[in-house]
Parts: C-alpha cells; sequence; structure tokens
C-alpha cells in the first residue's frame, strides 16, 4: 500500500494560515507562489516590449526611495517610461528574472476585459449581476455590474485579513491554493454560495466608502468570459500578448482551470510594469491595437466610490484605484503598481510583509505616494 500524507505548503498552520502564507514561510511563498498552487497556467508573448536601461539617478536619490526598497519586506522595485527603465532595485534574495505574486493587483486586468465588451456594446453597467449569471448567489444577484466593479456592494462576504477565517481565505481551498476538508468546490460553486450580509435583504452598500470583496473581481471574471464567449485561459494569453512580456505569465486557476482574476498573476518587476504600462497607453496593445478600451479607462479615471483610509484620497473605480492622474493597485502581502497616462510613467514596488496578517493599511500610503510622485514626472 502507498502512504501518503497532506501538502505541506497547503496545509493550515499554526496561526490559522496556509503554511505557504504563514509568516516564516510568506516571503518564500509570494516569491514562488506559481510553483506552490495546485493548478497554474502560463502564457508567453509573441513579441516583447523592449525595455532599455536609461538610468535617472534623481530616482535613486529620493529619501523615499532609499527607505523603503531597505526594508527587510522588500523585493523588487521599477519604474519605466515608454522603452526606458528609470530604475529598478532588488532585494538580494530576488531578481530581475523572478516572478513575484501580485495578488490583488491582478485585479486590474478586469479593467481591461469589462471596459473592451463595454465599448463593444456586449455588456451593460447597470446590468444585475443574477441576468448576467443566473444562479448567482443573493449577495450579487440584484447587484448592478458598476457597483461589483467599483467594490459598492455590501453581502456576506468578508476580507479581513487579520482572520484567517474570513470568507477570502476559505475561498483559497476552491482555487488551489490551500487543500479542501471535504469535496473540492470549483471557484464558481464557491462564489454561487455568496449571500446577504447578517440582518440584511439587499446589497446597498451605506457606509460611504468602498467595501474591499475578492469575490467580486471573480465575479466579474464569470461574466466577462460568458458575454465574451471565449474562455479565459484566451483572454490570459492575450494579455500577455498584449503587454508584450518578456518573461512568462503564470495564472493560478482553480482545478476547473478558471483564472484566479482577484489575486493569481505571478510577474517578474519589469513584466509587471510593462502590464502596467497598458494603462499608461489607455488600453493600447504593443502593437497599437486597443486591448482594453480608452474610453473606459477615462470614465475609470473620473469615476469611483472613496476608499476608506487612511486611503482616503483615492476612489476605488473599475477595478482601480485612482485619484484622477493615475491608476493603480495594491497587493495583499505588500504590493502596488501605479500607471500615469499623462507621463506615460508606471512604477511598481513588490514586497512581502511578515507580520501576523500579512497586511498593514498603514504600510501602503508612503509606497503609493512615493509611485505616485515619480510617475508624475
Amino acid at each position: 500500500m502507498v502512504t501518503t500524507y497532506a501538502n505541506p505548503d497547503l496545509t493550515v498552520a499554526d496561526g490559522g494560515y496556509t503554511r505557504w502564507n504563514s509568516p516564516p514561510h510568506r516571503r518564500d511563498g509570494f516569491h514562488r507562489l506559481h510553483e506552490t498552487a495546485r493548478y497554474v497556467q502560463s502564457a508567453r508573448a509573441g513579441r516583447v516590449m523592449e525595455l532599455r536601461l536609461s538610468a535617472d539617478l534623481s530616482i535613486a536619490a529620493r529619501e523615499d526611495v532609499r527607505r523603503l526598497t531597505s526594508t527587510p519586506w522588500f523585493s523588487a522595485m521599477a519604474v519605466i517610461e515608454g522603452g526606458r527603465i528609470l530604475h529598478e532595485a532588488y532585494a538580494a534574495d530576488f531578481g530581475p528574472d523572478r516572478a513575484h505574486s501580485i495578488m490583488s493587483v491582478s485585479k486590474m486586468a478586469v479593467n481591461l476585459m469589462v471596459g473592451r465588451l463595454w465599448e463593444e456594446g456586449r455588456i451593460g453597467l447597470e446590468e444585475e449581476m443574477g441576468a448576467i449569471l443566473p444562479g448567482v448567489g443573493p449577495g450579487y444577484a440584484r447587484a448592478r455590474l458598476a457597483d461589483v466593479l467599483n467594490m459598492n456592494v455590501d453581502n456576506g462576504y468578508d476580507e479581513d485579513y487579520a482572520n484567517p477565517d474570513c470568507a477570502a481565505f476559505r475561498q483559497e481551498a476552491a482555487t488551489g491554493l490551500r487543500l479542501p476538508e471535504g469535496p473540492e468546490e470549483t471557484n464558481a460553486d464557491f462564489l454561487a454560495t455568496v449571500g446577504f450580509a447578517p440582518g440584511r435583504t439587499d446589497t446597498l452598500n451605506r457606509t460611504g466608502a468602498c467595501l474591499y470583496k475578492s469575490a467580486n473581481t471573480d465575479l466579474l471574471a464569470r461574466a466577462a468570459e460568458v458575454r465574451s464567449g471565449r474562455p479565459l485561459s484566451a483572454f490570459i494569453a492575450d494579455l500577455a500578448d498584449a503587454a508584450g512580456l518578456e518573461g512568462a505569465l503564470h495564472m493560478v486557476t482553480d482545478r476547473a482551470g478558471f483564472p484566479l482574476m482577484s489575486g493569481g498573476i505571478c510577474l517578474t518587476a519589469r513584466d509587471l510594469c510593462r502590464y502596467g504600462a497598458l494603462f499608461a497607453r489607455r488600453g493600447a496593445g504593443v502593437d497599437g491595437r486597443p486591448f482594453g478600451s480608452a474610453a473606459f479607462i477615462e470614465e475609470t479615471l473620473r469615476g469611483g466610490v472613496p476608499m476608506p483610509a487612511p486611503r482616503g484620497h483615492l476612489r476605488y473605480s473599475n477595478q482601480t484605484n485612482t485619484d484622477g492622474a493615475w491608476l493603480g493597485h495594491g497587493g495583499y502581502g505588500g504590493q502596488y503598481l501605479v500607471a500615469n497616462p499623462a507621463t506615460g510613467r508606471v512604477a511598481c514596488y513588490l514586497s512581502v510583509m511578515q507580520n501576523d496578517s500579512g497586511y498593514d493599511s498603514g504600510y501602503y500610503p508612503p509606497v503609493i505616494a512615493m509611485l505616485a510622485e515619480i510617475c508624475a514626472g
């Protein structure tokens, strides 16, 4: 008889988090999530966006750059403008050829996907999710697409990173990031279970600020797949081509092969900047053809719902963060990307928090301010 044991990386460790996401192992986990997750697809671009070194020493001389790139949590930072690399830096245990989990920075891709369908008239912002996806749970059925895009829905899905039993972490069992306790669900199965918030019979957000829920993104991805009539795996391949990635775009999926658009992408720092350059070019691919929607990106810069403190100066708009000048997003554990369409600059910062929860809301504002100022030119 063959003896087996549970995969140790994917089991729940002391403290309630999966072993790969527990403080002693989190840094390695983020640096090789594409090797740790149970199901991963990869895509390579046919033509690579050239990036040539053209260092801007004023970036390296900034006090905030020196400080934030010297912390023990730091992995990588890169800044590009067009085809030039203005600055890059790496931790001793990382490098330009290493893929890093970008977690929720992945969500920005849904802006491109939905924006293209919106411009082509194949999806409407006022449509209810239940009309697009019959059978979706009550936590989303009556929610408008626009509100799901803007994290403006109140339901029973919670994302409290300090609670290792929150819905966001329980969803890991449906996306190959932890072992299930019983029969393995698909991500679609899990999303269908999201109901109303306790004591509520609607999904109206009454808080005055966005309510961050990664389930929104995965539901939007399902809606985009239905309305496009194409598998999301094809979109991932097109995304790699449109961005002109040099290395592989690694995407975590569920067992059915459905991409985890809410947080499954792993990229090198340079390729993360190439990904961000799609937004700096207002949705145009490296071949000049529209991949996202320039009109939708303009609406994104103008719209949105206020974010809670300490990011109250920003708005959550169509799966991005914005202040009206730039588009960006953060990722659980310490990543952030900023793309400025006016200057063409893109900057990313990759790091891995090694505190208990892997999250600290106060960690991001200095990173955001640094990247936004650099991208302003």
